[in-house]
């Protein structure tokens, strides 16, 4: 008797369609970007405040991910993102399939730089690869240090970890030197940065970091 393991055959079609997304935007010098993280951590706001400080030497898009509601691509439209959104019928993550409709309903010929607003969820937007050349997660302080210690594969995928709304942290019991610690220990790679979106302090390192990822296309991708 035959098994056939589901489960494996389907991570393994994604990654292949995952790996000819990263190709194909390489060789167009189209930089694509997962952005994950918990509902409410401050992923749109971020991604305003990253916009406006990108904006005048690149041109962005936006893919944003929600069960429901167009709410987040009408802010982002309304900042002067090229902005598309993408209901996932249900589903909890977005993989590679659903990320190159997304890039073709988008039209990516008028962009530089693509960010994926994945669903709110620490898990099962980990588990699939879009097809971006990196992914990172925004931990916000109201959701405590210990958040890398219980999903950790979602910072283990994560070339960026953004530690979002220091502004509240002395109205939180949050550790910033554990909540590093616990963030290495997931991905000992991992650039970790914190930031205020609501203040838009804190966000040099990481449009730098962005800037040198755009530079480095059409390398070894």
């Amino acid at each position: 008797m035959e098994i056939i393991e589901l489960k494996q055959n389907i991570f393994k079609e994604n990654e292949v369609n995952a790996d000819l997304i990263r190709k194909d935007l390489a060789a167009r010098k189209k930089l694509l970007i997962n952005v994950m993280s918990s509902p409410g951590s401050g992923k749109t706001t971020t991604l305003l405040r990253t916009l406006e400080r990108l904006s005048p030497e690149f041109r962005l898009g936006i893919l944003e991910c929600d069960i429901d509601a167009s709410v987040d691509a009408e802010t982002m439209a309304a900042a002067g993102a090229k902005a598309i959104q993408l209901h996932t019928g249900g589903m909890c993550h977005m993989d590679a399939q659903m990320t190159r409709q997304g890039l073709d309903a988008l039209g990516i010929d008028d962009v530089d730089i693509i960010f994926l607003e994945n669903v709110g969820n620490l898990v099962c937007p980990a588990e699939f690869d879009t097809g971006a050349h990196d992914s990172i997660t925004i931990l916000s302080v109201p959701e405590g240090d210990n958040k890398p210690a219980k999903y950790p594969l979602v910072y283990e995928v994560s070339s960026v970890c953004l530690i979002n709304k220091v502004d509240a942290l002395s109205v939180f019991d949050f550790d910033m030197e554990l909540a590093k610690e616990r963030i290495l220990h997931c991905n000992p790679n991992s650039l970790i940065l914190p930031i205020s979106a609501k203040c838009g302090t804190g966000f040099e390192p990481w449009i730098t970091w962005i800037r040198e990822r755009y530079n480095a296309l059409g390398g070894a991708q």
